[in-house]
């Protein structure tokens, strides 16, 4: 069984490799030009900021996060606008989603429901939130402690290894959860895995809510196989990747310094998830 399970997961990796390295390769050219871009929109939006956020998180690079927790850090953004951007990132989940053909129609309603909750969350926070979350800044007091995410990286090793090295790194994470997915279902049955992550209850957008905060890519690929292998539901993973901001919450814990701020902003990105995934 164990060979055959190996056997299995490796096929199913290799099988995403090319298309990986493809949206990679796309993924860190966008990281390298579109920083300063990025930057001079949310400089400009203003009361737009929810929905150009919304707008900029869901394409595929966790770079914007990035942005985001600086800017929000040099009182820059508004609240609403920093939870806009980490709702609607999804991480590497749009790019596996791309390795599996038989989940692509999936990218669409996923995208267009996390542009809507980012836009929704992102005006109720600064209308009703904001003053319970926000300490006052200074506005300009940038730290960038992290910079922009991949910058330095894709410097020193230019933008093709930093794509086979970026590829490579979500290669070992599928092959795990994958591997530990397909033994899962081998041992249990996928009716029993997915009663186990409380399937076919309203609770288990939560589960997937608090997956989400793994301040990590891995917290992308373990939702995103969970749901092509039928464990959870498609409103689950959307809660899911409502609260996986990638890097960004890590980024933001470390510039900013004010660590009340910082748990309030964790704590209503996880309930704006979870009332996500519930509603839906």
């Amino acid at each position: 069984m164990m060979k055959e399970i190996l056997i299995d997961t490796s096929l199913d990796v290799l099988k995403m490799l090319p298309y990986l390295f493809a949206a990679f390769m796309l993924i860190e050219v966008l990281e390298k030009y579109s920083g300063a871009f990025t930057e001079k929109i949310l400089l400009k939006v203003g009361r737009a900021g929810p929905v150009a956020g919304a707008l900029l998180g869901c394409i595929p690079q966790c770079g914007f996060c990035v942005v985001a927790a600086n800017l929000y850090t040099g009182g820059i953004i508004s609240t609403g606008t920093l939870l806009s951007v980490f709702i609607a990132t999804s991480d590497e989940a749009v790019l596996i989603l791309l390795g599996n053909p038989d989940a692509v129609a999936a990218i669409g309603p996923l995208l267009a429901a996390k542009v809507v909750i980012a836009v929704l969350a992102g005006y109720l926070t600064d209308l009703f939130l904001a003053r319970w979350i926000t300490v006052p800044k200074e506005r300009g007091s940038l730290r960038r402690e992290w910079g922009t995410h991949g910058e330095d990286r894709m410097e020193e090793t230019g933008i093709a290894r930093a794509a086979w090295r970026h590829t490579a790194e979500i290669l070992v994470y599928l092959f795990i959860f994958t591997g530990v997915l397909n033994l899962g279902v081998e041992l249990f049955g996928i009716e029993q895995l997915s009663a186990f992550l409380l399937g076919d209850t309203i609770f288990q957008p939560v589960i997937a809510a608090v997956i989400g905060l793994i301040p990590n890519c891995a917290a992308s690929v373990i939702l995103t196989q969970l749901y092509l292998g039928k464990a959870i539901t498609f409103a689950s993973v959307t809660a899911g990747l409502c609260t996986g901001a990638g890097v960004g919450l890590a980024v933001l814990c470390r510039v900013n310094h004010d660590k009340m701020e910082n748990l309030k902003i964790i704590l209503t990105l996880f309930g704006f998830g979870v009332a996500a995934g519930l509603i839906l």
